[in-house]
């Protein structure tokens, strides 16, 4: 059995979000078997999910990027895979529950909190990643000895 940590592998940022996508339509699906609340409210629990859903991918894939090899690469296919994570969400909540996302409230003003706390995310981990490399590039030797002249 392979010891090596979750955080330590390798995944693919279009795979991810496959999955990801994957697990809205299956929570969709059960929340549309199940049924929704109040007759007089509209059911907004696809939009629920797709935001739900598109955090929990954000975070986990800020997260994988620390530990992959080339940065640049991952960053572009993770720009890739969110973008299509958020246009597969949006279209299967939209078709769930009937309602676009200029009528689904406040949903649509947490699609762009989440987009923009994507990008952050993403430029944390950049910066981190380029500060990590940096000190491991150089080469870390005692500080010099100071003459102080005392009064």
């Amino acid at each position: 059995m392979d010891n090596q940590s979750i955080y330590e592998r390798q995944f693919d940022p279009l795979v991810q979000a496959g999955v990801v996508l994957g697990a809205v339509l299956l929570i969709d699906a059960i929340g549309a078997a199940i049924g929704g609340g109040p007759v007089d409210r509209p059911n907004l629990f696809a939009w629920q999910c797709a935001s739900a859903f598109m955090l929990f991918f954000a975070l986990f894939n800020s997260i994988f990027a620390a530990t992959t090899k080339n940065l640049s690469r991952y960053f572009q296919r993770s720009m890739y895979a969110f973008t299509g994570l958020a246009v597969g969400a949006g279209l299967l909540a939209w078709a769930f529950s009937g309602i676009p996302i200029r009528e689904a409230g406040s949903y649509t003003w947490i699609f762009i909190v989440l987009t923009i706390g994507y990008f952050v995310f993403m430029g944390i981990v950049m910066i981190m990643r380029q500060v990590v490399d940096f000190a491991q590039r150089e080469e870390w030797n005692r500080p010099r000895p100071r003459n102080r002249k005392r009064k």
